[in-house]
């Protein structure tokens, strides 16, 4: 049993992933150093600024002033107010002059911090004790700010490298009067508390999770910025305004209805507004649906109604236009014409889209390789054997006689 429990144990810590960062998951937002293999020519310094990473998704600048040989996931002590904090280091070399001026930071900036060393053995070890209060430390802190009413949520904790100071991010709707729960988690915790009020998007990119389409999140691995979301977007890309579809994990617009938008506004350039309805001899024409890249316009003919006539909608009677047909349309209406009927500017016959081929490569199959098993006959059954033969005689004479 001693044993199993062994291998059990040593299976988690290899399934876990590392937790150097406090999530499980240490690659988020990283960069991929495609210099590091490169030699630099001679003479050349090597850049002297690294970016380090700490819990979750927050990523600082340090410079390197004694040049320590450094590579990705080494890790550093670096300086901290007060004291010293404990990262790991993702990007070294030329890349990392570009991320700072992807961020606006310049190279002699004052907001540069000092890199002291690579860590030591015994400040990995005070760092990871520090990390396990993490939790529990959350835990408590929310039951002191539901004793005192306070109208927030404590989303994360994160203690600094050397245990001298303690950040909350937590997120609220409204100006929270947190003075006497600062008092009171200092007098629990001993430590200097850092109080930071963070967005809902911000809340989720700390904390990660899976996204309704079966992946990360965007905000945990890769977004950097978060850019705001309307429910325009989705009118534009025709998708129906359902709160519960639309929304995240952060309660908000998903941000991925930002990402194609810009496809969608070119394509609609030159299509005729949704809700532009048509004039006809056989009646008026209301638009129902826009298929912006097939660049086709679905319209119903409601036929003009006398009085005490009804007309039933249905989806069996829309027609589906070219955008070049609807805007001729649109001229005409605006001249004071009428077309006969909207079928008199569609082609005579749809064209044709099935390819006048089966196979582009000629594999007709799969399985056409496969060898074929061949059916196994059936054996006929043999004709009932007439009366008065030798085996019929024997089962009569073995009989029981009858009474």
């Amino acid at each position: 049993m001693a044993e199993e429990n062994i291998a059990i144990q040593n299976t988690k810590e290899k399934t876990s992933g590392c937790t150097s960062c406090g999530t499980g998951s240490c690659n988020r937002l990283n960069v991929y150093d495609w210099l590091s293999d490169m030699e630099m020519p001679p003479g050349h310094k090597p850049f002297n600024i690294v970016e380090v990473q700490f819990k979750g998704t927050r990523k600082e600048y340090f410079r390197n002033t004694d040049m320590h040989p450094l590579k990705a996931g080494d890790k550093v002590a670096v300086e901290a107010t007060p004291g010293h904090d404990i990262g790991t280091v993702t990007l070294t070399g030329e890349l990392v002059k570009l991320q700072l001026k992807n961020r606006g930071i310049a190279h002699d900036s004052d907001e540069i911090k000092q890199l002291y060393r690579p860590a030591r053995p015994a400040d990995i070890e005070k760092y990871d004790s520090y990390k396990k209060l993490e939790q529990p430390t959350m835990i408590r802190a929310r039951q002191l700010a539901i004793q005192l009413g306070l109208k927030m949520k404590l989303s994360d904790v994160e203690y600094q490298g050397d245990g001298k100071k303690a950040t909350f991010y937590y997120t609220a709707d409204e100006r929270v009067d947190f003075r006497e729960l600062l008092v009171k988690m200092r007098e629990e915790f001993k430590v200097r508390i850092d109080m930071r009020q963070i967005g809902l998007r911000q809340e989720a990119g700390r904390l990660g999770g899976i996204g309704s389409c079966g992946r990360e999140l965007c905000c945990s691995t890769w977004m950097k910025s978060f850019k705001t979301v309307s429910t325009s977007a989705a009118r534009y890309q025709n998708l129906s305004i359902n709160p519960v579809k639309l929304a995240g994990q952060c309660g908000k617009l998903k941000c991925c209805l930002n990402f194609e938008l810009d496809s969608y506004l070119d394509a609609l350039k030159d299509i005729p507004e949704s809700g532009t309805n048509l004039l006809t001899q056989a009646g008026k024409a209301l638009h129902r649906k826009t298929d912006i890249f097939k660049r086709l316009m679905w319209y119903e003919l409601i036929p003009d109604l006398k009085e005490g006539e009804y007309y039933q909608p249905s989806t069996d009677k829309w027609l589906a236009l070219p955008v070049d047909l609807v805007k001729e349309i649109i001229a005409m209406n605006k001249e004071g014409q009428k077309p006969a009927d909207l079928k008199t500017g569609l082609p005579d016959e749809e064209p044709d889209d099935t390819p006048d081929y089966n196979d582009v490569v000629g594999q007709d199959s799969l399985t056409r390789m496969d060898k074929k098993k061949k059916k196994k006959k059936k054996k006929k059954k043999k004709p009932a054997q007439q009366q008065g033969s030798p085996n019929n005689s024997n089962n009569n004479n073995n009989a029981a006689p009858k009474k």
